[in-house]
């Protein structure tokens, strides 16, 4: 595909995506002001809060964002790891090992100070909830490790595969003529922008980069423009490729809320409830207005006898004629506004806001914390079946490729530690299993179900305790462990628990012996009492 087909089909989605920009572009200025920029240039600084009288929407999108980040990728915390697709393979020391000091360099690499990582996540989460569309970057360090960058929505134009899973990925940026000389060091950069490097070093010069599959590439060569992934920076004013190069993995992390099924970009939470949003700002300038007039109302004043200007100020003067008048000539106006109204409509529409940014949802612990283990677990399988859509689409679209993506720099780094023998002969293969809170909440059914068979069958062991022998107590012990979050390092290992066992049971032994040693000693003194009497006879 040469430049001009390039850009070609640049045009082609920018248009697709023009229904789109007036949508966001309408949410951004009731629900996150400082992203209104699809529609038209806006100034960096400019106040962006004209259409904004109330910020119930605002504050509930932070809200989604903070629980969202804290049930999906909670910082301090693992909220992933690997294994092998062979059960076998993972009861493998050294596999177990491998698996494990991967797991650490991710954490350690992905929350390191210069990588920015949940900073720029937490932007995307706010992208989620008020657009339904985020968008991650992850490109390798310097020197070690992935940098991330939150991208604006704005700058995106993304196309699916036939799987439905995003593939190919326009981004329009802007840089300074200085910054893109530094981007570039051997790039073919035009005249033009070499001369506004030199004279005008901070002129904003707008750039494409494309990624996106490549269709020829030998796959014998293993230099990046025969890469899985094409990557190209176009220069927009010339039209010139800059820089072609190649990623094995996608570099751009999409997501979406969710979609319609002929739809590509992403449907959010705040989509869902815009007329609420639009209803409860209208609602509010009505009120403040109501509010103004009750407190400081209009004026009526008589036609005649009052000497103009009219002076409001507090212990102030102003002459009238008072003679045969049954009332004042100057008298405040009283609408007989309602304005309990007004905020009990207001309320409803609060509620219906922060239903829909899941708040009220993440609240259900916070407001009963006095609860039964049974009761906690039982909240938690019904919040599990509730975001059930959200974290299915956010594990496929967003965690998934993005732990692949660290992955792939990280081992193109040499930061991971040799592959052991077996896995390598099993071909390497792994999977991520995702131990969230917000995945232990999907998964609090199973600990709800033995706590019940539990209590059902204690009536049942007070008539006959062998019926207690159907439950595996290890198993039962390290299910409801793992389904309320519990760190697998505070677990004996099997090997440690058998163990201890043989070590008690021999203890046991060894005190029974003891036991049974006094009252033994003391019945062979008797016999042997006995048998000394019946051999001397009753004379002696």
């Amino acid at each position: 595909m040469n430049n001009k087909d390039i850009f070609t089909r640049y045009e082609s989605l920018k248009r697709n995506r023009g229904v789109w920009e007036s949508h966001w572009e309408e949410i951004a200025e009731r629900v996150m002001p400082r992203a209104a920029e699809f529609v038209g240039e806006r100034q960096p600084g400019e106040k962006r809060t004209e259409k904004l009288y109330d910020a119930t929407a605002a504050l509930a999108l932070e809200r989604f964002a903070a629980a969202v980040e804290s049930l999906l990728t909670p910082r301090g915390a693992r909220w992933h790891t690997l294994r092998t697709t062979n059960p076998d393979l993972n009861r493998d020391d050294d596999v177990k090992m491998y698996f494990n000091q991967v797991e650490n360099a991710m954490f350690s690499y992905r929350y390191s100070p210069k990588a920015n990582f949940a900073s720029q996540v937490h932007e995307g989460y706010m992208s989620l909830g008020a657009f339904g569309t985020a968008g991650l970057f992850v490109d390798a360090a310097p020197v070690r490790g992935a940098m991330y960058r939150a991208i604006h929505l704005a700058d995106l134009f993304i196309c699916e595969n036939k799987h439905g899973m995003i593939d190919t990925v326009f981004r329009k940026f802007e840089v300074t003529a200085r910054v893109a000389e530094k981007m570039f060091p051997d790039g073919d950069l035009s005249d033009d922008l070499k001369k506004a490097a030199k004279e005008k070093p901070d002129e904003k010069i707008k750039l494409l980069h494309v990624v996106m599959p490549r269709e020829d590439r030998d796959m014998s060569r293993k230099d990046r423009k025969n890469a899985a992934f094409f990557s190209g920076y176009f220069e927009f004013k010339t039209k010139q490729l800059i820089e072609e190069g190649g990623f094995s993995t996608q570099p751009y992390i999409i997501s979406r809320y969710n979609t319609g099924t002929r739809e590509i970009f992403g449907r959010s939470p705040a989509m869902t409830i815009l007329p609420d949003i639009k209803m409860i700002n209208e609602m509010s300038k009505t009120v403040i207005r109501a509010a103004q007039k009750v407190v400081d109302p209009p004026l009526l004043i008589a036609d005649e006898g009052v000497m103009f200007p009219i002076n409001t100020n507090a212990g102030a003067a102003t002459f009238a004629r008072m003679d045969g008048r049954n009332q004042p000539p100057i008298q405040p106006l009283q609408t007989g506004a309602r304005i309990d109204i007004g905020m009990d409509m207001m309320e409803q529409r609060r509620k219906v806001i922060n239903d829909a940014f899941l708040v009220t949802l993440f609240q259900i612990l916070v407001e009963t914390p006095q609860m039964t283990a049974t009761e906690v677990l039982q909240r938690a399988q019904e919040k599990g079946a509730l975001l059930a859509p959200t974290i299915g689409r956010q594990q496929t679209e967003m965690l998934g490729p993005l732990i692949e993506r660290e992955f792939d720099i990280l081992d193109s780094q040499g930061l991971l530690p040799p592959v052991p023998d077996a896995l390598m002969e099993a071909g390497g293969e792994y999977e991520i299993e995702y131990v969230s809170p917000l995945s232990r909440a999907m998964k609090a059914e199973e600990g709800v179900g033995i706590l019940r068979t539990l209590e059902m069958v204690q009536p049942i062991a007070a008539v006959d305790p062998g019926v207690m022998d159907n439950f595996d107590t290890d198993e039962i012990t390290r299910t409801l462990a793992d389904t309320n979050g519990a760190p697998q390092r505070i677990m004996r290992s099997e090997e440690e628990i058998a163990g201890m066992r043989d070590q008690r049971n021999q203890a046991q032994q060894m005190q029974t012996m003891v036991d049974n040693a006094g009252p033994a000693a003391d019945v062979a003194a008797t016999v042997a009492g006995i048998a000394q009497e019946g051999q001397l006879g009753p004379s002696q």
